[in-house]
């Protein structure tokens, strides 16, 4: 079982930078590829980025590219995502995600999809005032 708690979320202007955290349990996280998604009120849960187990390769929606950065810690079993000149049509909650096996591999067909990740954080708000 893998538990995914995101931490960093809340209120900033349009144009600030916000750092969400998201801290799995887990011996085996580092094989883990990770996710992040967004959900905005009315709206279903979309893709904003990912990353391999390694780090090293990364996916990001084509709205974020640029201003979003995915990034891991193996040693210390969390994944972040850095949120740079935000908008107010980023507001959303922001959902961490893990796709588990010994095998996982990710790909960008298989980064944006919800039903890749096996695991999900129970998400955090997101928002930004214009």
């Amino acid at each position: 079982q893998v538990q995914l708690v995101e931490s960093g979320g809340g209120l900033v202007q349009a144009g600030g930078s916000l750092r969400l955290s998201c801290a799995a349990s887990g011996r085996t996280f580092s094989s883990y590829p990770m996710g992040w998604f967004r959900q905005a009120p009315g709206k279903e849960r979309e893709f904003v980025a990912a990353i391999s187990w390694s780090g090293g390769r990364t996916y990001y929606a084509d709205s974020v590219k640029g201003r979003f950065t995915i990034s891991r810690d193996n040693a210390k079993n969390t994944v972040y995502l850095q949120m740079n000149s935000l908008k107010p049509e980023n507001t959303a909650v922001y959902y961490c995600a893990a796709r588990s096996g010994a095998t996982a591999t990710i790909t960008s067909a298989t980064a944006t999809t919800t039903s890749y990740y096996d695991y999900w954080g129970q998400g955090i708000q997101v928002t930004v005032s214009s």
